[in-house]
C-alpha cells in the first residue's frame, strides 16, 4: 500500500475511533488497535506495545471533547467523579507497568478475547426486552464505586483501553447509572486516566520505538477532536437500543479481526521442535 495511502487511512482511523469513542464512552482504543495492526501490519515483537502506547494518547483526545460535550448535555454525573477517578488512576498505572511484562502477542489475544466476551454481554441486553431505564434513588456505596474505579483503570491499563468499555457496564450494573449518564461519566473519567496511562506507557517504550508511536497519535489525533464530539452529540439523539447494537457489531468485527492472524499462523504454522542444528 502507498504511503500516501496509509497516512490517509491513519487519519481516517483518528475520525472512526473518535466517533465511537464519543458515542459509546469507551476512548476508542478498541477499534485503533485491531485497525492499527491491519493497516501497519506485525513489525515486531514490540509493535503492540507502540500501537497501544499511540492508541492511548489518543484517548485522551477523545476524551475531552467528548467529556466537554457531555458535561454540556447534563450527563455527567459529578457526585461520582471524587470515588471513581483516584481508584482508576491508581489501577491503571499497575496495569500499564503488568502490560510491559508481556509479549505483545499475549496482548492481542486477551484484548479479543475480552472484546467477544464483552459483545456477548451486550448481546445479551439487546436480545432482553427493553426495560425502563434504571434511576438510583439511593446513595451508592462508595466500595462499588471503588471497586468499579481498580476494575477499569487496570483493564484499561492492562489492554490499552480507555477503560470505558468496562466502566460503562458496570455502572449500569453495580451502580444502576442510567446509560447516558454512565457514559458520560466515563468519558470524564477517561480524561484523567488516558493522561496518566499514555504518559507512563509513552516512557516505558524503549527510545528507538517512540517516534513511531508518537506519530501515529499525530496522525491520529484530529480526526478524534472532530469525531469524538460528532460521537458524544450522537450519544444524545440515538435510541439507547441503537447505540448498543452499533457499538456491539463494531467491536465484534474488530475482535475477530485482530485474534486472525495470530489464530491463523498457529494453525498453519504450529511451532516445530528445534532441529539438530541449532542444538549443535
Amino acid at each position: 500500500m502507498p504511503s500516501t495511502i496509509l497516512t490517509i487511512a491513519t487519519i481516517l482511523l483518528g475520525l472512526v475511533a473518535g466517533v465511537l469513542g464519543g458515542l459509546a464512552g469507551i476512548g476508542g482504543s478498541l477499534v485503533m488497535l485491531p485497525a492499527l495492526h491491519l493497516l501497519h501490519g506485525e513489525q515486531s515483537s514490540a509493535t503492540h506495545h507502540i500501537y497501544m502506547a499511540a492508541a492511548m494518547a489518543v484517548n485522551l483526545i477523545v476524551a475531552l471533547p467528548a467529556a466537554k460535550r457531555h458535561h454540556e448535555l447534563g450527563s455527567v454525573r459529578r457526585d461520582l467523579l471524587p470515588w471513581l477517578m483516584p481508584g482508576t488512576a491508581v489501577a491503571v498505572v499497575a496495569g500499564v507497568l503488568l502490560s510491559n511484562t508481556l509479549p505483545g502477542q499475549t496482548l492481542r489475544l486477551a484484548l479479543a478475547a475480552f472484546l467477544i466476551l464483552y459483545c456477548l454481554h451486550n448481546l445479551h441486553r439487546i436480545l432482553q426486552k427493553p426495560r425502563p431505564a434504571p434511576v438510583n434513588t439511593f446513595p451508592t456505596h462508595p466500595a462499588t464505586l471503588l471497586l468499579i474505579a481498580l476494575v477499569a483503570g487496570m483493564v484499561a491499563g492492562l489492554l490499552g483501553l480507555g477503560g470505558g468499555v468496562v466502566m460503562v457496564p458496570m455502572l449500569q450494573l453495580l451502580a444502576r447509572v442510567p446509560l447516558r449518564q454512565a457514559i458520560g461519566t466515563s468519558s470524564a473519567v477517561i480524561v484523567v486516566t488516558a493522561l496518566i496511562g499514555a504518559s507512563v506507557k509513552l516512557a516505558s517504550l524503549p527510545r528507538a520505538d517512540l517516534p513511531g508511536a508518537l506519530l501515529l497519535a499525530a496522525l491520529m489525533a484530529p480526526g478524534a477532536v472532530v469525531g469524538a464530539r460528532l460521537g458524544a452529540s450522537l450519544t444524545h439523539r440515538l435510541p439507547v437500543r441503537a447505540v448498543r447494537i452499533v457499538v456491539t457489531l463494531l467491536l465484534f468485527a474488530a475482535a475477530i479481526r485482530l485474534a486472525q492472524a495470530d489464530l491463523k499462523r498457529w494453525i498453519l504454522s504450529p511451532p516445530s521442535p528445534p532441529s539438530t542444528a541449532a542444538r549443535v
